[in-house]
């Protein structure tokens, strides 16, 4: 089989509880039904690929057919013969688990140990499914609620001030005495019953009137209405409460406690599904792996900032090589007195996955092209001339980073 010079991709929907009943469905033009939508898959993830309806087939296959011609000889001799990065449309209406994940050499370390311990890969108590790293990274669409890191110890001091609750008073001793954060985390994920403290926590959340600590006190009542008596309702305390305006995003590196909480984005990841939950969740909770893996460090600004080197567009730069994501406001390539904004982008030897979130993208490569309305995505392998995008709206780019880079 020939390779096409760019493929049109179906993505493949995820209906998570904590899904959207609307966000994905108006982006897509469809009318919500009330069922939620919480993901479409653009990537060649085992567990679900997108598909290829031109050659009815799935994307892995096709890159399994000829790699080198798919992927860049560069991305197969650094990752295999595999795509190294999954992206993602996010939607939550409710709060996701609250959960770390490990980095490269914990995850072959743990993968190593469980199935030494002749634990099933599938089994609901596993730990590691896979031998990778997930470093993610969300820009948002809409306004994004989120928990990212902990928040700065005297900031989490402050906030217990204005909570004024005599429940509290052992995690502010904690905050206070030697490594504070590891040791408020470590006490809270091993109280035996929890309910108390989260009912007296997600009570007085209700009352609180700080401008300063709104962000903050929303974020345990949000979490409080999904999962009462969860002790991940009182963890959020110890975490940076953010919101997203559309284009600003957060980075979620190995270590990073983090909880996606309510709005609409794109998301891009290194190819894993290795997740340790602490909170908010039925799923099983390794306490013990969990507190190996956490980075216990601060974290003044959860914002990732944009490189501004993405032109007409959001750049985001991490500090993995797994995968770079920049986006095109095609709006603001557009020349006095055309309908239509039209950009070369690319650069030799990668592959890119292109998504539209907005008015309508043609992509152009070596004569062939494909039109992308928004929620839909298209695969471009690894060429060395630069692929155009042609249209109105935005679409986002999502790539490897090079050898150079990293």
């Amino acid at each position: 089989m020939t390779l096409p010079s760019v493929v049109l991709l179906d993505g493949v929907a995820r209906d998570y509880a904590w899904g959207s009943t609307t966000a994905i469905q108006r982006l897509l033009g469809r009318e919500p039904d009330g069922h939620p939508l919480a993901e479409l898959w653009f990537g060649a993830h085992p567990d679900d690929p997108a598909r290829v309806p031109a050659l009815d087939l799935t994307l892995d296959r096709l890159i399994a057919a000829d790699p080198v011609a798919a992927l860049g000889s560069d991305v197969v001799e650094r990752f295999g013969p595999q795509l190294p990065f999954l992206l993602k449309l996010l939607a939550a209406d409710k709060p996701l688990s609250i959960q770390v994940h490990p980095t490269r050499a914990q995850a072959e370390a743990g993968f190593a140990d469980e199935d030494a311990r002749g634990i099933a890969r599938n089994a609901p108590d596993r730990n590691y499914r896979d031998r990778n790293h997930k470093p993610e990274l969300l820009c948002a669409l809409t306004e994004f609620e989120a928990l990212c890191g902990f928040r700065p110890v005297g900031d989490t001091l402050r906030l217990l001030d204005a909570f004024d609750l005599p429940e509290l008073e052992p995690v502010r001793e904690l905050l206070a005495g030697p490594d504070p954060l590891r040791a408020a985390f470590t006490y809270l994920l091993r109280l035996a019953e929890p309910a108390s403290l989260v009912t007296a926590v997600a009570a007085r959340a209700e009352a609180i009137d700080d401008a300063d600590w709104s962000g903050a006190a929303g974020a345990v009542l949000r979490a409080a209405e999904a999962f009462p008596g969860d002790v991940g309702v009182v963890l959020s305390l110890l975490l940076n409460h953010v919101r997203l305006q559309p284009g600003e995003a957060i980075y979620l590196g190995a270590g990073n406690v983090h909880a996606y909480l309510h709005g609409l984005g794109v998301e891009i990841m290194a190819n894993s599904d290795n997740v340790l939950r602490c909170g908010l969740t039925p799923k099983h909770v390794d306490v013990e792996e969990l507190l190996e893996i956490t980075d216990f460090g601060e974290l003044a600004d959860p914002r990732w900032p944009d490189s501004g080197m993405g032109g007409f567009g959001v750049d985001f730069e991490v500090p993995v090589r797994d995968f770079h994501l920049h986006s095109a406001d095609l709006d603001a390539y557009r020349k006095p007195g055309r309908p239509q904004g039209s950009c070369a982008t690319g650069d030799a030897g990668k592959p890119y996955l292109v998504l539209c979130v907005s008015g309508g993208v043609r992509v152009r490569a070596q004569g062939r092209s494909v039109a992308l309305a928004p929620g839909q995505a298209a695969f471009v392998p690894a060429r060395d001339p630069a692929f155009t995008l042609e249209g109105t709206g935005q679409a986002f780019l999502a790539t490897v980073r090079s050898r150079m880079e990293i």
